[in-house]
């Protein structure tokens, strides 16, 4: 999906998510991949000035893969210590808390991509995207 983000499209994201992973039978994940791609799209509306992105959601063999491009060529890093108080400032802590793995890539010179995977058990071999 190419979107243009805004403080009330996270919920409709999760929506999205909520209704691929009921199709694919994934619904254990739906906890950590709905958090995720919160996460990242909530990052995408408060530091990307154009708020625009891709956001890739990919059934693999063993479970799901979600991708969100932006803009913006400065790579994010992980907090050395979360400030317990701070109203913000905890998104890649509680992703790196819910997925299996994740990371951040440049996407060709202008921007990035934030990508993480969550496994499930007696997943059915299959590659889907959306």
């Amino acid at each position: 999906m190419n979107l243009t983000v805004g403080e009330h499209s996270v919920r409709h994201i999760r929506r999205i998510v909520r209704s691929l992973l009921n199709e694919w039978q994934l619904t254990e994940l739906t906890f950590a991949v709905e958090l995720g791609v919160s996460e990242l799209v909530t990052n995408v509306v408060r530091h990307v000035p154009d708020r625009r992105c891709t956001v890739l959601l990919a059934r693999l063999t063993a479970g799901v893969r979600a991708e969100v491009t932006d803009g913006v060529a400065q790579l994010p890093s992980p907090p050395s210590e979360v400030d317990h108080d701070s109203e913000s400032g905890r998104g890649l802590a509680l992703l790196d808390a819910v997925v299996d793995k994740w990371g951040v890539s440049a996407a060709g010179g202008v921007g990035k991509t934030v990508w993480f995977e969550c496994g499930a058990e007696g997943v059915p071999p299959r590659l889907t995207e959306a």
